[in-house]
């Protein structure tokens, strides 16, 4: 039994029946035609799970893909940061038009070529949107693996590397893509003393150890993510930890 195709399978039949049911809600008036205010909690959770695995649905909400507790965090970050604020980030998508709107320079790398056009014409929209698309290589001994259930045979090498074809230093950078314990190594030498990696989905084991690995402090934030029906968790780490 493939549990990775299942699981897709059903993740895919969700987020249409959300998709489905919102449109609907909308129509008859019980759903709004603009999303509650984000301090709503979770009128707006509840209002953001018809835009489930839409991230330019989600763009609209004004949130990224992470916990709102992290949400929240991050932008009071932004918001006491000196400018200009320099972000990085391994996962495009609706994070990435947040980001947009609260630092001076977005540097986004996509792993996937189909997701990454679709999406790009709205993200260059924004004149301090810089997106790359660096797709894995087919390979029998990959240097660098992703965990993802079916990217077994796929090197993400050039993926995890962008950080150091863009260079210089980031206020922030985001891990919310591919190969993310390889990208969080690569990650760390480019990220300012002061600055914050917002490293998502932290609860899977593989990114407990990595993150368990590195120099870094972490401070955990768990609970409700726009258009996820389940809480999820995303981290903050700072230079520090054990070395």
């Amino acid at each position: 039994m493939n549990t990775g195709k299942l699981l897709g399978d059903a993740k895919r039949l969700y987020a249409g029946a959300a998709r489905v049911t919102g449109a609907g809600l909308t129509r008859t008036g019980l759903l709004s035609q603009t999303p509650p205010d984000r301090d709503d909690r979770l009128r707006h959770w509840a209002y953001s799970l018809t835009r489930v695995h839409d991230s330019l649905a989600i763009a609209e909400l004004d949130v990224p893909w992470w916990t709102y507790r992290a949400i929240d965090v991050v932008e009071a970050w932004l918001e006491a940061r000196p400018r200009p604020v320099r972000i990085f980030e391994y996962g495009s998508g609706a994070s990435t038009l947040w980001l947009s709107r609260r630092a001076d320079e977005v540097h986004s790398v996509e792993h996937h070529r189909g997701f990454g056009e679709h999406i790009a014409e709205t993200l260059l929209r924004a004149p301090n949107i810089y997106l790359r698309i660096v797709e894995p290589v087919n390979s029998t001994s990959p240097q660098i693996p992703s965990g993802k259930e079916g990217n077994a045979g796929l090197d993400f090498a050039d993926y995890v590397a962008t950080v150091d074809d863009v260079g210089g230093d980031f206020d922030l950078i985001v891990i919310d893509g591919r190969a993310r314990e390889a990208c969080l190594a690569r990650a760390l030498p480019h990220l300012l003393d002061s600055g914050f990696i917002v490293f998502d989905n932290t609860r899977r084991r593989r990114y407990r150890r990595a993150i368990g690995a590195a120099p870094v402090q972490e401070r955990r934030l768990a609970g409700l993510t726009p258009t996820l029906p389940y809480p999820d968790q995303t981290s903050i780490l700072r230079h520090g930890g054990p070395r």
